[in-house]
């Protein structure tokens, strides 16, 4: 008996040995490796530099067709510089299109859509997340599914709907149908499941704090950064939508995108004219960007952190 439990003890002992921890010379190099910063090579840089022109062309070709005349846009080949007429074009474009007015209500659209989804993504995404109920994951398949339902099958009855409800050509039948999207539920969602501990969750029902309480107290924290993205992308995607507007409203009530078609009426269109009002109707979301890209950017690196 004694012989065959010493090779046991020994691999106890030999085990505890290997699992010493490493001593100050060992810790200082692990510290060193852990601060060392990675350099990408020359090829990265490449890459990247290719990237960003590629991504940046096509503004600045929207630029340059807004800065000349219409001959000069068709000529061949193109030309590559910006002209003398942007300031000109952008005003026709700003008294033609009524962009004064369209850019008022795709703020107002573009804004309330975004909020609103934000805010009901995050609840359900912290039901759907943390919190246990019958026919929960039913409920989040069904919610699911409805992303593979093409949007163009619901526009009848939709444009029925708003019309009995006497919203035809008026903005709330665009803000209505969209204040929440399946999309924006399963990315709280899945953000929730990975960054929010249950423990959180189970501290604050022990100091007795209900539902709405640890909503607002532990999960809006926790879900900030996830929220910052959430928001851009449908703030972008609300000021870009184009078919729902332009089946509900008319041309004296219109969005961005809707207000842009009255440019390219006529038999002839003039292509800078039309690209003067593109890029119009494109410099709210570079100002939004350049004005909130960091904070965006440093939540995403946060949460990723967090995560």
């Amino acid at each position: 008996m004694t012989t065959q439990s010493l090779p046991a003890r020994t691999d106890v002992r030999a085990g505890t040995a290997a699992e010493k921890p490493p001593g100050r010379g060992g810790r200082r190099l692990l510290r060193q490796r852990a601060g060392r910063q990675h350099h990408a090579g020359p090829l990265a840089y490449v890459l990247l530099g290719i990237m960003a022109l590629l991504s940046i062309f096509p503004l600045y070709w929207t630029m340059v067709a807004a800065s000349t005349d219409n001959t000069r846009v068709s000529q061949t080949p193109p030309p590559f510089l910006p002209g003398p007429n942007l300031f000109s074009n952008l005003a026709r474009a700003w008294d033609e299109a009524a962009m004064g007015k369209a850019m008022v209500n795709s703020l107002i659209v573009a804004g309330v859509i975004a909020l609103s989804t934000v805010m009901f993504a995050t609840l359900a995404g912290f039901a759907f997340a943390k919190l246990r109920f019958k026919g929960r994951n039913a409920l989040l398949m069904l919610v699911i599914g409805t992303m593979m339902v093409p949007p163009q099958l619901g526009v009848v009855p939709l444009f029925m709907m708003m019309s009995e409800l006497g919203w035809s050509q008026q903005l709330p039948a665009v803000i209505f149908p969209t204040l929440v999207s399946a999309v924006g539920v399963f990315f709280m969602r899945q953000y929730l499941s990975e960054a929010l501990p249950d423990e959180l969750v189970e501290a604050g029902r022990v100091d007795g704090a209900h539902s709405l309480r640890i909503f607002w107290s532990i999960v809006l924290p926790v879900a900030r950064p996830a929220m910052a993205v959430l928001f851009m992308i449908t703030f972008v995607h609300a000021w870009n939508d184009f078919f729902w507007p332009f089946v509900v409203l008319d041309m004296t009530n219109p969005t961005v995108p809707v207000a842009l078609t009255q440019l390219s009426a006529g038999y002839v269109r003039d292509q800078s004219l039309i690209m003067a009002g593109a890029l119009l109707g494109t410099l709210p979301l570079l100002v939004m960007f350049v004005v909130f890209g960091r904070q965006i950017v440093s939540g995403i690196m946060a949460g990723a952190v967090k995560g």
